[in-house]
């Protein structure tokens, strides 16, 4: 089923609250163990969870070109498919060197700028608009299809975000 926008706008309300609390209660050990499943710590994987929204803020606007213009652009985004093996170590290592930066100290500030202007987009998006869609290069994460809507990129950085919470090994 697709989200409604308020149902989006929720989910991102809770992903934010959630980042917030492990960001608070996490310990400098916590953030140093290894993830479960990664090779992240768990603040390098915390970053990659921000950057989830940060990478679908970016999306949008290509989506909303792309999704204009006549079929084979769109298919030429696709075709990035060819290149998941690079795609894949610039996404690990992008995520430990920006998490060097975007720290505990700042992802959460991160997170809230981004989710901000995602929910200011979204509430200006029309069903027409949300309907869009293009061709995605859908080996690049397991939450990306062959073809996406705009509703759909909206959508992915909570599913993206729950997934790699349940590979945090953060104390409870």
């Amino acid at each position: 089923m697709t989200p409604t926008k308020e149902q989006l706008l929720a989910e991102y309300g809770r992903t934010r609250l959630e980042l917030q609390a492990w960001l608070e209660k996490a310990t400098a050990e916590d953030l140093r163990r290894r993830s479960n499943g990664t090779k992240w710590t768990n603040e390098e994987l915390l970053f990659h969870m921000v950057f989830g929204y940060m990478v679908v803020r970016a999306l949008l606007p290509l989506v909303h070109l792309i999704s204009r213009l006549p079929r084979p652009f769109g298919k030429g985004f696709a075709a990035l498919n060819a290149v998941t093996g690079p795609f894949n170590v610039v996404n690990y290592w992008g995520s430990r060197a920006a998490s060097t930066f975007y720290n505990r100290r700042r992802m959460g500030r991160k997170m809230d700028i981004t989710i901000a202007s995602l929910a200011r987009r979204l509430d200006r998006e029309t069903p027409v608009s949300l309907a869009r869609s293009m061709p995605f290069p859908d080996r690049w994460d397991p939450f990306f299809a062959s073809r996406m809507t705009v509703n759909d990129v909206y959508a992915y950085p909570t599913l993206h975000f729950d997934f790699h919470a349940r590979q945090l090994s953060l104390e409870e």
